[in-house]
């Protein structure tokens, strides 16, 4: 890349970040004309580019899996604010948002990213090679989480209806936090090679002789990072709801909502693990996918059952039917996908049929 487009891609990824929250500084607790919305979409959108640029300054910098980590992890701190704000003071209205955006951040990354990232690395390669043990380790994790906070509260009898008592959704909400740490103590110290990427015999990643970024620039563009995901997550409040509006004069279900909000807030980390794919880092795709979707309902749920206390109105955890059969079969699939290490085309596929098939039920239940 020339010094010219360098300095180019520097200065819109500085300001992007910051016009975006201006913007959103501007249009908070404002009502907003057509144009505005369209205005404060294109400032997500130029928000979210410069979130997996700085995301991946601060991961060359840190390294893997600690850069996967960071952005994981901070698009999921800004997505709980926005499920708690948008449920204050919802009611009934809102009492299953947690639970469909939750679900929905887990179909889209064990799905959308997980297949979209596999596809990317085969049509390059052939063959998507990773570490079958972080890998497995993560998903097994994914499963049991989901399992037990989304799953459960549809059989549990203590509370009428798919939820969860106080002294369930406060176990939940613990062993959630318990499992989310001792992952992370995995993959960040104890077996952190699980989660490196696989090199290939005779090859070499350019990036692995690129001069790091200095201390100075890295903090720069965490503060950046930060920024970044606020407006992201800001801007997907302030047009959320034309989204609902949308929703309710399409007559589509209450669900939608969810996806789309989870659609736009993981943005960043789709985009990042397309990038890393291209580059042949398939198991950094798979952490940020894996580490995203734990991180989830490892952070969500502890905060939502914290901000259940002063919340008003039911809180719904537990799937119906039909999306019960989609985790079993994600879990199912994602299961024979991590265990050989190497992935085809067809596994990409396959996890993307997955994803249409959730997102074609979410409009058309």
């Amino acid at each position: 890349m020339s010094s010219s487009s360098t300095a180019l891609t520097r200065q819109w990824t500085t300001w992007g970040p910051v016009v975006a929250g201006l913007v959103l500084v501007a249009a908070w607790g404002r009502d907003l004309p057509g144009f505005a919305v369209g205005l404060i979409a294109l400032c997500l959108l130029a928000a979210v580019l410069a979130a997996v640029h700085h995301a991946e300054v601060i991961a060359h910098r840190v390294g893997e899996p600690y850069g996967s980590l960071v952005l994981a992890v901070a698009v999921t701190v800004i997505e709980v604010g926005l499920i708690v704000a948008l449920m204050v003071g919802g009611g009934e209205k809102t009492a299953t948002y947690a639970r469909d955006t939750v679900f929905a951040a887990v179909m889209i990354t064990c799905n959308g990213i997980v297949g979209l990232s596999l596809l990317v690395a085969a049509l390059r390669n052939r063959v998507a090679v990773f570490n079958a043990e972080g890998s497995g380790g993560a998903l097994a994790t994914v499963c049991t989480l989901a399992t037990m906070t989304l799953v459960l509260p549809t059989f549990t009898t203590s509370h009428p209806g798919p939820e969860f008592s106080s002294a369930q959704l406060t176990f939940a909400a613990v062993a959630s936090l318990c499992l989310y740490a001792v992952f992370v103590g995995v993959q960040t110290v104890r077996h952190r090679d699980y989660f490196l990427p696989v090199p290939r015999p005779g090859e070499d990643s350019a990036d692995d002789h690129a001069d790091p970024p200095g201390k100075r620039e890295a903090w720069i563009s965490l503060g950046l990072l930060v920024v970044a995901l606020v407006a992201v997550v800001g801007n997907a409040k302030l047009i959320s709801p034309t989204i609902e509006d949308g929703v309710q004069s399409a007559g589509l279900p209450k669900a939608v909502v969810g996806v789309v909000i989870a659609l736009m807030v993981l943005l960043p980390e789709t985009l990042a693990a397309v990038r890393a794919a291209r580059r042949d880092r398939v198991q950094t795709s798979l952490n940020l996918a894996y580490g995203s979707a734990i991180a989830s309902i490892g952070l969500t749920i502890p905060s939502i059952a914290l901000a259940s206390v002063w919340l008003s109105g039911p809180l719904v955890l537990g799937l119906g039917a039909l999306h019960m059969v989609l985790l079993a079969l994600t879990g199912v699939v994602s299961a024979l996908t991590v265990v050989p290490g190497r992935a085809t085309l067809l596994q990409g596929g396959v996890h993307l049929a997955i994803f249409a098939a959730f997102v074609f039920l979410s409009f058309s239940p």
